[in-house]
C-alpha cells in the first residue's frame, strides 16, 4: 500500500511516543497504537500487558482495507473513521494518511472524549510524518554524508 517505508530518527520516535502518552492520558485509553497501513506498528502506549499488538496492528489495517472496499462501493473515498464497542472495551481507529491511530478504551473513557482527543492528535501527527518524510533530517548523523557509491565501494 505504501510507495516508500517510513525511517524514523530516534527523537522523532520519541516525539511520537510523546504525542501518543499524552492522548492516552487526555482520552483515558488504556493502550494507544500508530501503525501504517501495511499493519506495521510504528509506536505504542499504554497497558500493553498480554495483548499480541502485531496481531492487533496486522487486523487493524486488514479492517481498514476491508471497509475501505465498502466505502468505495458505495461512493467514498474511505471511512476516515472506525469504531467498534464491545461489552467491556472498545477501539477506535482513525485513519491519518497512510497511518492509523488505533485507540482501546474502556469504561473509564467515552467514544465521543476518544473521538474528540483522537481528532486533535491526527492534525499533529500528519504533520509530524510530513516532515518526516520530507526528509527534514539534521545533518549531524554520522551517516549523512554517506552516498550509494560509498556503500558499493565496500562491496567490491
Amino acid at each position: 500500500m505504501a510507495d516508500t517505508p517510513i525511517l524514523l530518527r530516534e527523537q522523532q520516535y520519541h516525539q511520537i511516543k510523546a504525542v501518543l502518552a499524552r492522548l492516552r492520558m487526555d482520552s483515558s485509553a488504556k493502550v494507544v497504537f500508530l501503525v501504517d497501513k501495511d499493519g506495521q506498528e510504528i509506536a505504542s502506549q499504554g497497558e500493553v500487558g498480554n495483548l499480541d499488538t502485531t496481531s492487533l496492528a496486522s487486523l487493524a489495517a486488514g479492517n481498514v482495507a476491508a471497509t475501505g472496499g465498502m466505502a468505495q462501493l458505495i461512493g467514498e473515498k474511505e471511512f476516515p473513521t472506525l469504531s467498534h464497542e464491545g461489552e467491556k472495551e472498545s477501539i477506535h481507529i482513525s485513519v491519518i494518511g497512510r497511518l492509523l491511530l488505533v485507540i482501546v478504551f474502556d469504561d473509564r473513557s467515552s467514544l465521543g472524549l476518544v473521538k474528540l482527543r483522537s481528532k486533535q492528535v491526527s492534525h499533529q501527527l500528519a504533520t509530524m510524518f510530513e516532515e518526516i518524510a520530507a526528509g527534514d533530517f539534521d545533518d549531524d548523523s554520522p551517516f549523512a554524508g554517506i552516498t550509494d557509491e560509498d556503500i558499493d565501494s565496500l562491496f567490491s
